[in-house]
């Protein structure tokens, strides 16, 4: 196995750590509109210790990608301009929302934070899915390695499949929120968030399969169907220990769809990055569009000293902060 095949693996691990970690937050973001005042606050604090290390997966991806794919890198980051400056602005919504809610002690304020944190976790999740979805489909990419970019470049962007990608995202990350709410939440905030969950998780499941499917028949290759086949055991017992209140268990299966879902959009573009729609473009490969032998040797010895570090860090941050929430 060579450099560029590892640093293609670790970035496809970096952003399915990212989804699930970052993913309940979403979720736990999007459904607040549902919830009573005094339900929010409490749902906000499930996620308030841990909200701002799962964003540094997001950081960690994008450095990699800068340094091990720096074509990959310039031409998705020119090219998707608007709408990774849209999930920017949404991250951005979201964090002054999470941090400056308790920072003045009115119902108007907290009510504004709410908004924002709102906005900021439905315009992100959705934007994902949109973005992930076309990266798979493939973009206009010229013999210059440049995407159309602009507002032409973003309507483009928002075909079929790439909006059935970004309606999945945002059911998913919505069923992984509510799922961590009754891990992390007592009653009746824990009932409230299995009530919701019982109504969506079977749409939820269908409509991903709907977006996997076509996926697989699309783009996908025969080593792909297995974590789709995978994919659909953990969805079923998800279901199952849902509604027999194992939180844990439901938790830990939806994770495991989370994690699966992105090994089979990594695994249906390897080894391309960026596939091109165009018959004279460019499709970036991991071969064409990586980094240097030497800068991807260094980055491996630093990825083998400080990921355990890391990774230590914030579980025990998570033992931490293991207590249920009290609304």
């Amino acid at each position: 196995m060579d450099l560029q095949t590892i640093w293609f693996l670790l970035v496809a691990v970096l952003f399915s750590g990212y989804f699930v970690l970052e993913g309940f937050d979403f979720g736990v973001g999007m459904i607040l509109p549902w919830l009573k005042k005094e339900q929010r606050t409490a749902a906000i604090k499930t996620i308030g210790p841990v909200w701002d290390g799962n964003e540094v997966w997001l950081i960690t991806a994008g450095g990699a990608l800068f340094a091990a794919f720096p074509e990959w890198y310039a031409t998705m980051f020119s090219g998707f301009y608007l709408p990774l400056f849209l999930i920017l602005l949404g991250l951005i919504l979201r964090g002054v929302g999470l941090e400056w809610r308790s920072k003045v002690e009115t119902q108007t304020w907290r009510d504004r934070c709410d908004i924002g944190i709102i906005i900021g976790s439905w315009l992100a999740a959705i934007l994902w899915g949109v973005a992930f979805g076309n990266i798979v489909r493939g973009v206009a990419i010229d013999a210059n390695r440049q995407i159309e970019s602009g507002f032409d470049g973003f309507i483009a962007l928002l075909n079929p499949f790439g909006l059935l990608g970004g309606v999945t995202f945002v059911l998913v990350f919505l069923i992984h929120g509510l799922l961590f709410l009754g891990l992390k939440a007592e009653e009746p905030l824990r009932g409230v968030a299995h009530g919701f969950a019982k109504k969506l998780i079977v749409p939820t499941i269908l409509v991903a399969a709907a977006f996997l499917i076509w996926t697989q028949l699309a783009y996908g290759r025969t080593l792909t169907w297995l974590p789709l086949g995978l994919l659909v055991l953990c969805a079923l017992a998800a279901t199952l220990t849902l509604f027999k209140s194992r939180d844990g268990w439901a938790f830990a299966c939806w994770a495991s769809v989370i994690i699966l879902c992105s090994a089979q959009l990594f695994g249906s573009l390897f080894p391309n990055l960026m596939p091109t729609t165009l018959a004279d473009g460019v499709t970036l490969d991991i071969y064409n569009s990586s980094g240097s032998h030497y800068t991807l040797r260094v980055m491996s010895w630093a990825a083998f000293i400080l990921t355990p570090l890391v990774l230590l860090y914030q579980g025990w941050t998570y033992w931490v902060f293991r207590k249920r929430v009290s609304v």
